[in-house]
């Protein structure tokens, strides 16, 4: 599969810096709650239903559940709370180092009625930490992740206008495409944790899968740093509806109460400079931070 080597202007990214690109459509954000306590999150622990879709919760397959003993991180860090159930955004550690993947590469395309997006899963223009991580690293106490990084070409071909059907669930593993190449998986671990939370990952909030699949369990704190408008697009879910990073006047992002069972909401956002209006998912600080349901049917991925 040939992969287009194209960063997307309207997403041109340096390591966790700002959007540096002409000024793009404005769109007006106003929540209805004010923005989450970040030293006070949710855990996502118990936040998931195998049988409905629910606000603020994960509407997961069953066939996801965790088959057997656990694994990933092997206790909880100290910004976990395990008896109020809320951890510390602030407080967690990141896996150390500063990686630039010169070969990364994304490319996306509209045909007709199809949207093709292309990947060899290595982060464009922005960084990943050093996996396997280290003994010397502190985050090795709580996660030992042996996993290095390496290239998985990836191809959706996702509808340009999905349909919408009732909510869906999701699979444990990729749910999207971020717009830096990089996969979106579900938002808990392999033991039904909150992966967000439990596990150790880098500065953009990646790490790398047994079969050495770098990716992401929320929009990664780096393509939130950089997205700079109100309503912007940074990636795909595998439904074919858009990802958005949306803020309010005072950069605030949205909260559940400002998003349906699934995570999304029907109101307008900016793709590639131009306003759109309609079903998307948006990012938010508090579980299930992306997606909690597919609000139509999913495409798998080939590679």
């Amino acid at each position: 599969m040939k992969v287009h080597r194209r960063a997307l202007a309207v997403f041109a990214l340096a390591g966790c810096g700002h959007l540096s690109t002409p000024a793009s459509p404005s769109v007006t954000n106003v929540w209805s709650e004010p923005n989450v306590d970040v030293t006070r999150l949710p855990l996502g622990d118990a936040l998931h239903s195998t049988t409905s879709a629910q606000r603020g919760q994960l509407f997961v397959c069953p066939s996801n559940l965790p088959p057997g003993p656990p694994v990933g991180a092997s206790s909880p860090g100290p910004w976990i709370d395990l008896a109020d159930q809320s951890w510390d955004l602030t407080k967690k550690l990141s896996v150390q180092g500063s990686i630039t993947w010169p070969a990364a590469a994304y490319g996306e395309a509209v045909s007709g009625s199809v949207r093709t997006l292309v990947t060899n899963g290595l982060p464009v223009k922005t960084v990943t930490g050093r996996f396997p991580i280290s003994p010397s690293d502190p985050v090795y106490h709580y996660d030992t992740n042996p996993n290095s990084i390496t290239q998985v070409a990836l191809r959706y071909a996702l509808p340009v206008s999905p349909v919408s059907v009732a909510p869906t669930c999701v699979p444990m593993g990729p749910i999207g495409l971020l717009r830096n190449g990089v996969p979106l998986f579900a938002p808990v671990d392999e033991n039904g944790r909150d992966a967000v939370a439990w596990e150790t990952q880098d500065s953009c909030q990646g790490h790398p899968q047994q079969q050495g699949e770098y990716h992401y369990h929320d929009v990664s704190v780096c393509l939130r740093n950089a997205a700079r408008e109100s309503s912007i697009v940074v990636g795909w879910a595998a439904d074919g509806f858009p990802i958005v990073i949306e803020r309010d006047a005072s950069g605030a992002l949205p909260t559940n109460a400002d998003l349906d069972e699934c995570h999304g909401r029907d109101a307008p956002y900016v793709l590639d400079g131009s306003v759109m209006s309609g079903y998307h998912y948006s990012a938010t600080l508090e579980f299930p931070y992306v997606l909690g349901c597919f609000r139509a049917t999913p495409v798998a991925a080939s590679k």
